[in-house]
C-alpha cells in the first residue's frame, strides 16, 4: 500500500531533478519501485513542478494503473527496467542541455570517459539507443536491453536515461552524464578520454577503497 510520505518523497524527488535542469516543463519522466508497484510521473506531466495528482501508481509485473492516473508514455520502459533490474528502484529519463545536445550529433561520440566520474558514475560503456518513436514498444524494447548490463543509455535524437538504486544514485549518475557531455560540447570535439589502463586502475583503487 503505498503511503502519502512516499508519493512526498516522490514529489520532492522529482522537482530535484527539475531544479537541476535535467528535464524541461513535460520532458522527461521519473519512477520509483515500492515493493511491487511503481510511482511514475503521469502522462503530460511537468516533472520540476510535478503534483500529487499526476502521480501515477502502477503494478510493475503487468504495468495496470491502479490509482486512475494515466502514467507517462515512456512507462513501458520504466517498468520493463524494473522488472529487468531487481538492484534497480529508480529509473530516470531526462533531456539535460548538453548531454541532448550529444544525441542530435550527426557523429556521437564512441567514448565519454573525460573524467573519472564517468567511469565511476555513469559507466565505462555507456549503449547508444537509435531513434525510435518516444512511447513506442520499440523504444521501451531498446532502453530494457540497454540498460539490462549497463547503468546509462544516450537516445539518438530524444535524450538519456540512468538507473540506479537510490535516487541519490540516479541523480549523481544524470549530473555526471550532462558533465561529461557539457566538456565534449564546449571542447568542440577536441577533448581527452582515459585510457583503458586509467580505468581499470581507477576502478581498482575505487573498489579497494569500498572493500
Amino acid at each position: 500500500m503505498i503511503q502519502d510520505y512516499q508519493i512526498q518523497e516522490f514529489l520532492r524527488q522529482a522537482h530535484r531533478v527539475g531544479d537541476a535542469g535535467l528535464t524541461l516543463c513535460s520532458s522527461g519522466n521519473i519512477s520509483w519501485r515500492i515493493g511491487n508497484e511503481a510511482l511514475v510521473s503521469g502522462t503530460g506531466s511537468w516533472v520540476p513542478t510535478l503534483p500529487k495528482e499526476k502521480v501515477s501508481v502502477c503494478r510493475i509485473s503487468d504495468g495496470e494503473v491502479l490509482n486512475g492516473v494515466k502514467p507517462s508514455m515512456e512507462s513501458g520502459f520504466h517498468l520493463g527496467v524494473l522488472r529487468e533490474r531487481p538492484d534497480c528502484d529508480v529509473v530516470l529519463h531526462f533531456q539535460s542541455k548538453y548531454a541532448t545536445v550529444v544525441s542530435c550529433m550527426t557523429e556521437t561520440p564512441k567514448d565519454f570517459n573525460v573524467t573519472a566520474e564517468v567511469p565511476c558514475h555513469v559507466g565505462r560503456e555507456i549503449p547508444v539507443i537509435p531513434y525510435f518513436r518516444p512511447g513506442s514498444p520499440e523504444l521501451a524494447e531498446a532502453v530494457k536491453a540497454a540498460l539490462k548490463d549497463h547503468n546509462s543509455a544516450l537516445m539518438l535524437k530524444h535524450g538519456q536515461v540512468v538507473c540506479g538504486k537510490t535516487f541519490d544514485e540516479v541523480f549523481e549518475r544524470a549530473m555526471f552524464f550532462e558533465m561529461a557531455c557539457r566538456i565534449i560540447v564546449l571542447s568542440g570535439g577536441k577533448y581527452n578520454t582515459l585510457t583503458n589502463e586509467e580505468i581499470d586502475d581507477l576502478e581498482s583503487y575505487v573498489l579497494g577503497k569500498k572493500g
